[in-house]
C-alpha cells in the first residue's frame, strides 16, 4: 500500500484527502554467482523480463576460470540490468526492491553482483533482499508468466541437482527448507562434466552427454554405484569407475572412445539417474507430499526429466519440471525468491558480505 494525498482548495478552506492505493511491486533480481550475468524484473510475482549474458571465454579452458568470470561480470552487469529494465517497460525509479544472489558461488563473481545491488539500492533508497542461490533454484517453480499459472503446493520435495550440489530438500514454505540428503563428495553435474572431459567432449559436457545418450545403449556398460547409508549421495566412485573403463578400453583399442561414444554417454547418464532416484525413493518424506520438484542445471537433462516424470506417475504425485531456461543460473529465480522476502519484510543489511560456501 502507498499513501497518496490530494489537495483540494476552496474559497473558504483547503481539503486534504488521503487515499491508500495498492501499487505494483517491482523486484529487480541480479544473479552473478558463477559465469552467467543475469538480471530480471518481476511485477507482483509475474515475470516481465529475464536477461542472461553467458561467458564463452571459459570453453577454451575446460571449466570456469574465477578471475575471468569476475572480470566478465564487471563488463556485463550494467548493460544486462539496463536491458532487463527496458524489456520490463519500467524505469529504475519504479523498482520496489532489489534482490541479489549473496551466495554460495565464486566469491569474485558474487562481489560484482553484491556491490552493484548495494549501490543501486542506496541510490534509489529502496530495500535490498539477499537470496541464497540454492533457495532460488528451489523456488524457480514459483516464476509465473501469468497470474493464473500453477505453482507447487507446500510442503513438497525438491531434488536439487547441479554442478556443485546434489540435495534432496524438504520444502515446507519459502522460508523453511530442510536438507534430508546431500552429496558427501562430488555433485551429479560435476560427474557429467568430468566424465565428458575424459571422452574429449567440449565444456560444459552435460548437454553433449544428453545429446549422445539418445543414440546409445544405456545397458552397454556397468559403472560403480555408491553404497552410502541414509539419503546422502556420492559420485566420486562413479567417476573413477568411468575413468578405469575408458582407460582399459583404450589399451585394447585406440579408437575405443570414438567407436563407443554414444554407449558410454547413455550408460553414464543411466547410472547417474539410477543413483539419484534410488535415494529419492527411500525418502520417508515422500509419503508426506503430493508434489515433487527438480531444480538446478542437471534438471535440464532429458533423461533426468523423463525419469522424474515416470517416477512421479508411478507414485501418483505431481511432478514439477522447470522450463529449461530456468534450470541454469538466472535472475528470474532470484527475483522470485526475493519477492517472498519482500512480502515478509526480510530486508538485507547493507553491511552483509557475500559468502562462497553454504548449504540450504
Amino acid at each position: 500500500m502507498q499513501n497518496l494525498y490530494f489537495v483540494i482548495p476552496t474559497k473558504s478552506t483547503t481539503f486534504v484527502i488521503k487515499l491508500k492505493v495498492q501499487m505494483s511491486i517491482y523486484i529487480l533480481g541480479i544473479e552473478s554467482s558463477c559465469d552467467d550475468t543475469s538480471a530480471a524484473v518481476i511485477c507482483d510475482g509475474c515475470l516481465k523480463s529475464n536477461v542472461i549474458a553467458s561467458q564463452k571465454v571459459h570453453e577454451a579452458f575446460g571449466g570456469v576460470v574465477p578471475e575471468l568470470a569476475s572480470r566478465a561480470h564487471q563488463q556485463n552487469i550494467v548493460p544486462v540490468v539496463s536491458e532487463a529494465l527496458r524489456q520490463a517497460g519500467i524505469d529504475k525509479k519504479d523498482l520496489s526492491a532489489i534482490a541479489f544472489t549473496r551466495g554460495p558461488g565464486l566469491l569474485g563473481s558474487l562481489l560484482v553482483g553484491t556491490s552493484f545491488a548495494k549501490g543501486m539500492a542506496i541510490g534509489l533508497n529502496i530495500p535490498l533482499l539477499d537470496v541464497n542461490h540454492l533457495h532460488a533454484h528451489v523456488l524457480s517453480h514459483f516464476i509465473k508468466r501469468e497470474e493464473s499459472d500453477d505453482v507447487p503446493e507446500f510442503p513438497f520435495l525438491c531434488l536439487l541437482i547441479s554442478g556443485g550440489n546434489s540435495q534432496i530438500v524438504m520444502v515446507r514454505s519459502p522460508y523453511d527448507m530442510e536438507i534430508i540428503g546431500k552429496t558427501i563428495d562430488d555433485a551429479a553435474g560435476e560427474a557429467f562434466d568430468k566424465c565428458a572431459k575424459v571422452m574429449g567432449l567440449p565444456y560444459p559436457g552435460g548437454p553433449h552427454i544428453d545429446r549422445l545418450a539418445k543414440e546409445g545403449n544405456p545397458d552397454a556398460y556397468k559403472f560403480s554405484k555408491p553404497h552410502i547409508p541414509g539419503l546422502d549421495y556420492s559420485f566420486s566412485g562413479l567417476k573413477t569407475s568411468f575413468l578405469y573403463t575408458v582407460r582399459d578400453g583404450l589399451k585394447n583399442n585406440p579408437e575405443f572412445i570414438k567407436e563407443n561414444l554414444a554407449d558410454l554417454a547413455a550408460s553414464l547418464q543411466s547410472t547417474i539417474i539410477d543413483i539419484l532416484l534410488d535415494k529419492l525413493a527411500k525418502a520417508p518424506q515422500l509419503k508426506e507430499v503430493k508434489h515433487l520438484a527438480i531444480g538446478g542445471g542437471v534438471s535440464a537433462n532429458s533423461g533426468v526429466r523423463d525419469a522424474i516424470q515416470k517416477f512421479c506417475d508411478k507414485r501418483k504425485i505431481k511432478a514439477w519440471i522447470p522450463e529449461r531456461i530456468f534450470t541454469t543460473d538466472n535472475a528470474a529465480m532470484v527475483a522470485a525468491a526475493g519477492y517472498f522476502k519482500y512480502l515478509s519484510k526480510q530486508y538485507c543489511d547493507l553491511s552483509l558480505p557475500p559468502y562462497s560456501r553454504v548449504m540450504v
